[in-house]
């Protein structure tokens, strides 16, 4: 990754797509407020550089301190924020929660959605620079790119995934748009064993169709490594299974957050219907 000028933030410039219109008010990360009984979360997408910097924050505490990143960022941004070129063309999901006067509290989730319009402003998806996408072409002008997933570690189960889905969910339908890709991360903190047997299992189980395959640019050396270990999906990849998600192909290693990143893609056509219930409502 290069450094590039700090950028600017041209949220209104993305007038073809809708967002709802919630309003939230930044608040500093810090230490896990108590939890209540029962967690309610608020959910909103970012509309100014506070918010996007507060998403910002949390993928850095998540990627670079607890993953181990090596993050490069454009000159001139500020300390401990994962920030990249593709920033100020995505929409940014923030799931924050709710304090008891009902309030939006701390951000313990986010996504970043690239558009089919900013991603041709850009001149391509994140996922270009990973994989070979090619065979995707016919799919892309319906079709947004999911990024930067992270979720704080008390929250990566249950309500937390639900509200950003079901948010997604209600965009992508608002806007017209039919599929999802992103690329899925698993650590190589065991040296890539544990990543190599995850796609040895579910390139039986869930790869997609050849007319959707894509080939990684810097694979994952997945015939040097051990393949036949009993792993389970890590929590959002099997969210993404359970909803119909399809594998792409083999996994691409990035050395700069040390991941191996499996290639997903859903398509909202193979919700199951009670997901369909739920998030297209």
């Amino acid at each position: 990754m290069h450094e590039l000028p700090m950028p600017t933030f041209p949220f209104a410039s993305l007038t073809r797509f809708e967002r709802p219109q919630r309003s939230a008010s930044p608040t500093a990360l810090r230490q896990p407020e108590a939890k209540p009984a029962r967690v309610e979360f608020d959910v909103s997408w970012a509309r100014d550089e506070a918010d996007v910097r507060l998403s910002q924050r949390l993928r850095y505490q998540i990627f670079a301190l607890e993953l181990g990143a090596n993050l490069t960022v454009p000159r001139g941004s500020p300390p401990e924020h994962d920030i990249d070129l593709f920033d100020p063309f995505c929409e940014h999901l923030l799931v924050r929660l709710k304090r008891a006067d009902g309030t939006p509290g701390l951000l313990i989730g986010t996504y970043r959605v690239l558009t089919p319009a900013n991603a041709t402003r850009i001149g391509g998806l994140y996922s270009d620079g990973e994989f070979d996408l090619t065979r995707l072409q016919p799919l892309r002008k319906r079709m947004v790119e999911l990024g930067r997933s992270c979720v704080h570690p008390e929250h990566r189960s249950g309500g937390a995934i639900l509200a950003l889905w079901g948010a997604l969910g209600e965009f992508m339908q608002r806007n017209d748009l039919d599929t999802m890709i992103g690329c899925a991360s698993v650590s190589m903190a065991d040296g890539g064993h544990v990543a190599a047997s995850l796609w040895s299992q579910l390139r039986r189980t869930h790869l997609a169709p050849i007319e959707w395959r894509v080939e990684p640019r810097l694979a994952l050396p997945v015939d040097d490594l051990r393949q036949d270990l009993p792993v389970e999906p890590p929590p959002l990849i099997k969210g993404y299974l359970r909803c119909g998600a399809k594998v792409l192909g083999p996994p691409a290693w990035d050395p700069d957050f040390n991941t191996a990143d499996l290639p997903l893609m859903m398509r909202l056509a193979d919700l199951p219907a009670r997901y369909k219930r739920h998030f297209l409502s």
